[in-house]
């Protein structure tokens, strides 16, 4: 069955197949599993909720990969990845969430089927998806097998987006547009916060319309993240039913999600006359932010961005720890970063055109706290360009 309207060409899936075998190469791996379903997504194409079993795709150097999972998901395989029906692998339901089993032993036994139980074997240990549990299992049915860390090996393949991958990012950063816009013009003293999260949530689903076509919004790996007042020190809260206040500071973390592939954007609204403390951060900030994309050029480095904008702070007298931005593009629940790529002094990765990142100055203080932030690509040329178009300060709002 083919896939329903698959996401990429067939020479886009070709060259990403090709990337990941001369790494495997390069790491002497005979097979690489893929547990994440951002891996797998990028891979073949495979789109569905069913990230909470254990599903892969199994990457060898001579023939189309593999996808595994549990046996009502290959249905899902069928209808959104570019696989053939005979390249589908599946596990019965016995084994999910058994105590007395576990699905590795299934996919055990298509390695011992493929001349595999011997072989070097990629797995990502350091991932959200694959349990320790899993872990254990599979050496246990292998135990002639070499398993090692493949951690990130497809996620740093991923850093580098295509013109076709390009494309849907821009689109979730219209829709990333359209949600702020939608913050911006709802929030009022007395709202209740969960009525303002339906509002956006909403507008991030309708998407809009492009040239006669529909584009659709998808649901984007984190849910909006929009603290008020004292809370917005705290940068991972979502929402309750309180009321908005007067007289304080919201910062709205939103992204855009297109097709899985996103555009995160954060703007902060003062309800009232702000303090000029806050203004004066937030006028550094925009500050920092210029000066960090112009530091974003093809040739630099990650930690070059990160010093544009640490330098730009501390002549305001303000200081920011930790990273101030981190790779995107594709992803699923629970996080919309790739995992690899970080804008902090320590990572001196080299910035590559079609790198895309989410660079975030934010600020958190013990009274409040202000995100203003862009999605950014590397482009051949001149400083990083932000996929998102709107004021650069602190919105206020009487």
């Amino acid at each position: 069955m083919p896939a329903i309207a698959p996401a990429f060409s067939a020479a886009e899936y070709a060259r990403r197949l090709a990337l990941t075998r001369a790494e495997m190469r390069a790491r002497g791996l005979d097979a690489l599993f893929c547990e994440d379903p951002s891996n797998m997504a990028w891979l073949t194409g495979y789109d569905g909720w069913s990230f909470y079993v254990h599903q892969g795709v199994l990457v060898t150097h001579d023939a189309d990969p593999f996808w595994w999972g549990r046996r009502m998901d290959a249905e899902g395989a069928k209808r959104t990845a570019w696989l053939s029906d005979d390249r589908l692998r599946s596990y019965n339901d016995d084994f999910v969430q058994a105590v007395d089993r576990h699905p590795m032993q299934d996919l055990a036994a298509l390695l011992r089927e493929l001349g595999l139980a011997r072989a070097a074997i990629g797995v990502e240990l350091d991932n959200y998806y694959y349990s320790a549990r899993a872990h254990l299992t599979l050496a246990h049915e292998l135990p002639e097998a070499h398993l090692s860390d493949a951690t990130a090996l497809v996620n740093r393949l991923r850093a580098v987006k295509s013109d076709e991958e390009l494309v849907f990012m821009r689109r979730a950063a219209k829709i990333s547009e359209r949600i702020q816009d939608v913050a911006y013009e709802k929030i009022e003293p007395g709202l209740p916060k969960n009525l303002l999260a339906a509002e956006i949530m909403s507008e991030a689903l309708k998407g809009y319309e492009e040239d006669g076509e529909q584009i659709w919004g998808d649901y984007a790996a984190i849910v909006p993240m929009l603290p008020s007042g004292p809370d917005s020190a705290a940068p991972h809260l979502t929402w309750d039913g309180r009321p908005f206040q007067k007289d304080e500071a919201t910062f709205f973390e939103l992204s855009g999600c297109y097709r899985r592939y996103h555009a995160p954007f954060c703007r902060t609204v003062w309800l009232g006359k702000p303090p000029q403390e806050i203004l004066d951060a937030a006028s550094a900030v925009a500050e920092g932010i210029e000066e960090g994309l112009e530091a974003g050029r093809a040739g630099a480095r990650a930690s070059d961005v990160a010093r544009a904008l640490y330098s730009a702070l501390h002549r305001a007298g303000l200081q920011k720890e930790g990273r101030c931005g981190y790779a995107i593009g594709l992803s699923y629940p629970p996080d919309w970063g790739e995992r690899t790529i970080s804008l902090r002094l320590s990572d001196d990765t080299v910035l590559e055109p079609g790198m895309t990142f989410h660079f975030m100055p934010a600020l958190w203080t013990e009274a409040w706290g202000l995100e203003i932030t862009e999605t950014i690509v590397i482009r051949d040329d001149g400083p990083a360009e932000c996929l998102c178009n709107r004021p650069r300060e602190l919105f206020v709002k009487d």
